[in-house]
């Protein structure tokens, strides 16, 4: 069962009765399916980091006892040496949680957890901006944050639609080309980051790949060039060091509107890779990229 399929997922029916006042017990739903959760949770170890900046966001940040590797937002967020990739039942056992929320079941972890009577909420990576806001609303109702959680999506919801409504109208159909890596990974509107670039009426290049591989296929340079796009946004200028100047300088990209105009937006890879609310952050730095 999706915890992202729509508004039931963020409660689960039996929680839709008390969560609005942060009441427990409360059912909430994630993709292991249901979790009834007794009590408000005090000791909460998030193996993501798109949950751990939704958890802080909401409210729940003191009810966090510990993070993964990854999760190195907000500056408070209690990081350990837990790792996300190869998740250990045992090491995050070992931190007494009474919720566990991970983004990927890696290594059978969901099911080891469970056999050590552990509480797990897994949320994967949400493949809309409306499945995001779901997430907020899971994390509020089993924290014991619902009012705040709702407060958060509102406030995302407004900011985007703002970002949104701020750039010109010739802006819609323009071409836009996401780079994850420089070997030209990219997502297509079927991912989480391509659903904001919809929601500004762009045109993704990747949704023309002859492989669209779960939503993030391998281009080519001559692909990207040949699409013209009007904006590139490189999310690789942290893990690989790109820059708009760096990509003027490969072969033939001089030639791309996006270049030769000056739309190529500079974004931060973690910002621009998670789903946690700075994705507002990410719309309005778009936006001002597209407003020139």
């Amino acid at each position: 069962m999706s915890a992202c399929a729509g508004d039931d997922a963020a409660t689960g029916d039996a929680g839709a009765a008390t969560t609005a006042t942060g009441a427990f017990p409360v059912t909430v739903s994630g993709d292991a399916g249901e979790l009834t959760i007794d009590e408000r949770p005090e000791a909460i170890v998030s193996m993501s980091a798109s949950a751990t900046e939704m958890l802080f966001a909401i409210g729940a940040g003191d009810q966090v006892e510990a993070v993964d590797t990854t999760s190195d937002f907000p500056a408070e967020a209690p990081t350990t040496d837990l790792s996300a990739f190869t998740p250990n039942a045992e090491a995050i056992a070992a931190h007494a949680p009474d919720l566990v929320v991970l983004s990927d079941d890696l290594n059978g972890i969901v099911d080891a957890l469970d056999a050590l009577e552990v509480p797990t909420l897994l949320l994967g990576a949400p493949d809309t901006l409306e499945e995001s806001y779901a997430q907020v609303q899971t994390l509020g109702a089993a924290t014991g944050h619902p009012d705040e959680a709702a407060d958060v999506v509102a406030d995302v919801q407004d900011r985007i639609a703002a970002a949104v409504e701020s750039v010109p109208a010739e802006v819609q159909g323009m071409r836009v080309y996401h780079e994850l890596d420089p070997s030209f990974y990219s997502a297509t509107s079927e991912t989480f980051i391509g659903s904001v670039y919809s929601a500004f009426g762009l045109e993704n290049v990747a949704d023309g790949a002859a492989d669209a591989s779960g939503g993030y296929p391998q281009l080519s340079a001559e692909y990207v060039v040949g699409q013209a796009p009007g904006l590139v946004v490189l999310a690789d200028t942290v893990c690989c060091g790109q820059t708009a100047a760096a990509l003027a300088e490969r072969p033939a990209f001089d030639t791309v509107p996006a270049v030769r105009e000056g739309r190529v937006f500079e974004a931060d890879d973690d910002i621009a890779s998670r789903w946690g609310p700075r994705v507002a952050d990410f719309a309005e730095s778009l936006a001002a990229v597209l407003r020139g």
